[in-house]
């Protein structure tokens, strides 16, 4: 086992999709000990990285030595729906179960071994190996950290012989993340591990993130969980020299990365500025230096001598100039691309004054219990509670998508907008454009192109949506919702998937405007910030 690799290791991997590189040339060291954050705008290949890593897909080119163990977390989880709970755990503690058995193997051979025998030296070293192993991976408290970590991520209550197919979508994503870190594997890989978590669930990840001996990587939108676990993060968006890997948390990686951005754009500009003067030098200082004239009449002697002079040195300033123009061209410093802003200040419609959805006695059965609650024409909500508490399921009701029983009146003719955690479209082979165009229809889409939205990059316009990663899907369906903004926005987990940056922005344009806003979310950074009510569920 002691040759085994216990680090990740990733070297100049490269990756392509049709004509496009999502990554190209990224290389990694991940020891143990060490939690890297992958952050960078949506589409910047940080699920690919993570695919890559954990041998989901291979690279085009480069190399990748990974641990024999490696738990991978992805955002789009796949199930079998007749599985049950303690089907998923029994799965999750079968390599711990055939250690200990294995363990009692050598235990009871060894005993059965005399003192003379050839083979014993042998039997003990596997013995060893198998007992330090057993004592590294704590295999005689699995079962008992099976129980804590269900606990934890909030699926204690839930009997363990109910099937996949009847959890809810957040249920399922804690309940593959419960059975890794049940696991314990020697290099974890996660994709939005804190999705679908509330505040105790995200606490404890945390800390068993923290606790665990072996290499990390992950991907997350989480600002929060990044300040909290991370010793590194990996920026994964445009950099002069590529992906830049900043030691400490995710507070201290803005001011670097602020700072970063101007000395890119500071040193392009300097570069602009020197190969324009030395196009000038070499274009211009022959008629400069040697203008066409004759010899006048008490310099002729001397003539010939000055001007093969004046002729060499105009010959090495143009020699010097181009070669210091061939050397730029060389080692061009990339222009720094301009970075996605999203450029809606407003979220929503102006409505009349008043009530837009009142609510009285509201009860959904086994999902949602509310006595009263009143949305105004200038609301600002954030819905928060427990997992299951029925934020979801509010939202559904207050846009119509879902009966209750109750009183549910709205304003006459209100128009609602609602962004789902899950976010699927029709046309997966249709592109960008065609889905925008199509479903806002010609006119509107005319008049508010996607590109003026700053949501998606005009690369990504002709791309089939199914192409997108989840981020960039959330992105489209954020999209065709402010276009043509609504009187009453529900937005739920609105920061889900998207990218840090994204996320200070959208919070900033939820609060400005006219019309009604009504947020669903865990996201522990915006409710830091939240200048709106609260209604805890």
């Amino acid at each position: 086992m002691s040759d085994v690799p216990t680090a990740l290791l990733a070297r100049d991997i490269v990756r392509s999709f049709g004509t496009g590189r999502v990554v190209d040339g990224f290389s990694l060291t991940a020891s143990p000990g060490r939690r890297i954050g992958l952050i960078g705008e949506n589409g910047a290949g940080k699920s690919t990285v993570l695919r890559l890593l954990a041998g989901a897909d291979q690279p085009d080119s480069g190399s990748i030595t990974r641990p024999a163990d490696v738990g991978y977390l992805h955002q789009e989880m796949h199930f079998d729906a007749a599985a049950t709970i303690a089907d998923v755990l029994d799965g999750a503690l079968s390599e711990v179960r055939e250690g200990l058995a294995e363990l009692e193997r050598l235990s009871v051979r060894l005993a059965r071994t005399e003192e003379e025998d050839p083979g014993r030296a042998a039997l003990l070293d596997a013995y060893a190996r198998r007992l330090e192993h057993a004592q590294d991976e704590e295999a005689w408290d699995a079962d008992r950290r099976a129980g804590r970590v269900l606990e934890g991520l909030g699926l204690g209550g839930i009997p363990q012989d109910r099937t996949l197919g009847s959890l809810s979508g957040g249920q399922r994503g804690r309940l593959a993340l419960a059975s890794l870190l049940v696991r314990r594997p020697s290099a974890l890989l996660l994709d939005e591990p804190t999705n679908h978590l509330d505040d105790t669930a995200a606490a404890f990840l945390e800390a068993q993130v923290c606790a665990l001996p072996g290499a990390i990587v992950l991907a997350s939108h989480d600002r929060a969980f990044l300040d909290a676990v991370c010793t590194d993060l990996v920026d994964l968006d445009p950099a002069a020299e590529g992906p830049v890997r900043y030691g400490g948390d995710y507070t201290a990686y803005q001011a670097e990365k602020r700072a970063e951005r101007q000395r890119w754009e500071r040193r392009y500009a300097e570069e602009q500025e020197e190969r324009e003067a030395l196009r000038r030098s070499a274009g211009t200082t022959a008629h400069r230096v040697a203008p066409d004239r004759g010899p006048r009449d008490n310099e002729k002697m001397g003539y010939g001598v000055r001007a093969g002079r004046v002729q060499s040195q105009i010959s090495r300033r143009v020699r010097n100039a181009s070669r210091r123009l061939d050397e730029l061209e060389r080692h061009r410093i990339p222009e720094p691309p301009r970075p996605l802003r999203f450029r809606r200040t407003s979220l929503t419609g102006p409505t009349a004054d008043g009530t837009l959805v009142s609510l009285r006695d509201v009860r959904v059965p086994g999902r949602l219990t509310l006595d009263r609650l009143d949305v105004s024409a200038t609301e600002r909500l954030l819905v928060t509670g427990d997992n299951g508490a029925g934020k979801s399921t509010l939202l559904a009701v207050l846009a119509g998508r879902l009966a209750a029983d109750g009183g549910v009146r709205r304003k006459g003719g209100l128009s609602v907008g609602l962004l789902t955690q899950d976010t699927v479209f029709e046309r997966p082979d249709r592109t960008v454009r065609d889905t925008y165009a199509q479903t806002l229809g010609g006119e509107r889409a005319e008049a508010v192109p996607l590109s003026s939205l700053g949501l998606l990059s005009e690369a990504d316009l002709g791309r089939p949506v199914g192409h997108l990663s989840v981020g960039q899907r959330r992105r489209l369906a954020l999209a065709l919702l402010v276009a043509h903004p609504p009187e009453l926005l529900l937005l739920d987990e609105p920061t889900n998937h998207l990218s840090p940056a994204l996320c200070d922005e959208l919070e900033a344009a939820m609060g400005a405007g006219p019309g009604a806003v009504v947020v669903a979310g865990h996201d522990r950074w915006l409710r830091r910030r939240w200048q709106g009510r609260e209604l805890r569920l």
